[in-house]
């Protein structure tokens, strides 16, 4: 196995090999420079992995900046459209209750009107019967009148055929 390993420069030769001058500094150095190797080939794929993590954090954390600021600038002028409905709405809640006490004043006004119908209609119950007793009596004049004119048909027969003999024996 001690043959199978590299002989690159600056690394240093095996020690159970015979004519090699390896010291332990040599062999710190061997494994320091090692050491390093592996650092630098573990950093180059975290390299790979970081960088393009810390840019993608960091797209987002500006499209999150962006989502934030326009959810807040949307609030605001929410905050503004409720603010100016709100003041529209007290004034027209304010013109409702003007209105519904005008409504009531003028139910007031109209239950005392029906109040007064109502006397007005008491009063005229007695003027009902007085009513329903000249309803009668017009009833028995017109059946007079017709009686009144069924006599005169019979007079105006009577009285005209003798004075049409009078008016042809009479010479004017």
């Amino acid at each position: 196995m001690a043959d199978k390993q590299d002989a690159t420069p600056g690394t240093p030769t095996d020690p159970s090999k015979p004519g090699a001058a390896n010291s332990e500094a040599e062999l710190n150095t061997y494994a320091i420079e090692r050491l390093s190797q592996a650092f630098e080939t573990s950093a180059k794929r975290w390299e790979l992995i970081v960088y393009p993590s810390l840019f993608a954090f960091i797209i987002l954390a500006a499209y999150g900046f962006y989502l934030v600021f326009s959810l807040a600038k949307d609030v605001h002028y929410l905050a503004i459209s409720v603010d100016s409905n709100m003041t529209v709405i007290a004034s027209n809640m304010q013109s409702i209750s003007d209105n519904m006490a005008q409504m009531n004043t003028d139910m007031r006004a109209l239950t005392v009107s029906v109040d007064s119908i109502s006397q007005d209609v008491a009063t005229l119950e007695p003027m009902l019967t007085s009513l329903e007793t000249m309803d009668r009596s017009m009833r028995n004049m017109t059946f007079s009148t017709s009686s009144i004119r069924d006599d005169m048909a019979v007079m105006n027969r009577n009285i005209s055929q003798p004075m049409q003999f009078m008016n042809w024996v009479m010479p004017w």
